[in-house]
């Protein structure tokens, strides 16, 4: 059965990691827009100005909650809150994530475990208490955060890399056990490339230098619109920015892509200036509540690529439109030419 979900405005949307990044920029989008909404992170006192923020804003209603999403039973009251508030919820978005820098052998093995943890049990955990909470409303959208590295690699990055695989493995099983059993619920998978998050800012680091996400990064609230156009009108994958180029170059090539990879990356990935901030919110939260980060070079606001994948229907009327254009200009140029 197809899943057709509500209008937006008509929503009630649960989002993890809502406090910063990808998160934040979803939430006020989607508060602007009219969704109820059921914002989830570690931080209260973040969770609570941006409540009060958003209120003031918008007419949506708003409720939070104090979750670790490593923690299933965490994430079963988050649940439980927003059927006794709203009566269920329509969508629900598995953002939170976490960032390791350094080389697979020099990262403690507990660190190596926390960010599983949260990439990639917060994801399952998420996941199954909305697909549970859906199946007994007979209706719902789950939306997962992948990643360009959910099928390339980057070096540095390794953990999170594994991480995002694992993600999309499991998302994707998932999705076809549903549809096995036939039940009208939408899973999507977002695929960002490099995003100006704060998620860098505060990613534990291992390297002598400061690190950063290999350019060009996009800007959090393209992102936030695929997301939220996917709660609309869900698709399989959603691709951002130049993430689908880096997936097939790792698919198609991928003993070039390794080649690529070790002449390029670490370079890429790191500044000449000595890391002195030493951040890391690998086990608690700090510097909540900011959309970008402090990521170097240029940033896109915009991906052609992501809004004509989205919207397919228009996209081919666009490219019928061109190619007759294009068909006229030829033909009268022939016919120039004849004259």
């Amino acid at each position: 059965m197809k899943p057709v979900p509500k209008p937006l405005p008509q929503q009630t949307i649960v989002i993890t990691g809502a406090t910063s990044g990808i998160g934040l920029a979803t939430a006020r989008l989607a508060a602007q827009q009219g969704a109820k909404l059921v914002l989830v992170s570690r931080d209260e006192a973040a969770l609570q100005t941006l409540q009060h923020e958003l209120s003031q804003q918008s007419s949506a209603q708003i409720i939070h909650v104090v979750a670790d999403v490593g923690n299933r039973s965490d994430l079963e009251q988050v649940a439980k809150r927003a059927v006794e508030r709203f009566g269920g919820f329509d969508t629900w978005i598995n953002n939170a994530g976490t960032l390791v820098w350094g080389r697979l052998w020099e990262v403690s093995e507990a660190d190596l475990r926390k960010v599983f943890e949260t990439n990639f049990w917060g994801v399952v955990n998420g996941s199954l208490v909305a697909v549970e909470h859906f199946r007994r409303q007979g209706y719902g959208t789950l939306i997962n955060l992948g990643s360009a590295l959910s099928e390339a690699v980057a070096p540095l990055q390794g953990i999170y890399t594994a991480s995002k695989h694992a993600v999309k493995a499991f998302t994707d099983a998932l999705r076809i056990e549903l549809r096995h059993d036939n039940a009208p619920i939408a899973i999507t998978l977002i695929r960002p490339s490099s995003t100006n998050t704060p998620i860098n800012d505060r990613a534990k680091n291992y390297l002598a230098h400061a690190p950063h996400l290999p350019g060009p990064t996009y800007a959090p609230e393209v992102v936030a619109r695929a997301i939220l156009r996917a709660a609309e009108y869900p698709q399989r994958d959603v691709y951002i920015g130049n993430s689908k180029l880096i997936t097939r170059a790792a698919q198609l090539t991928p003993q070039l892509f390794d080649w690529v990879a070790v002449k390029t990356l670490f370079a890429a990935q790191q500044s000449k200036t000595l890391d002195t901030l030493q951040s890391d919110a690998l086990y608690e939260p700090i510097d909540s509540g900011s959309v970008r980060g402090r990521n170097p070079g240029p940033m896109f606001r915009h991906s052609l690529y992501t809004h004509m994948s989205q919207q397919p229907s228009k996209t081919a009327v666009f490219a019928s439109v061109a190619g007759l254009a294009l068909y006229s200009g030829w033909r009268l140029i022939k016919t120039f030419k004849a004259d």
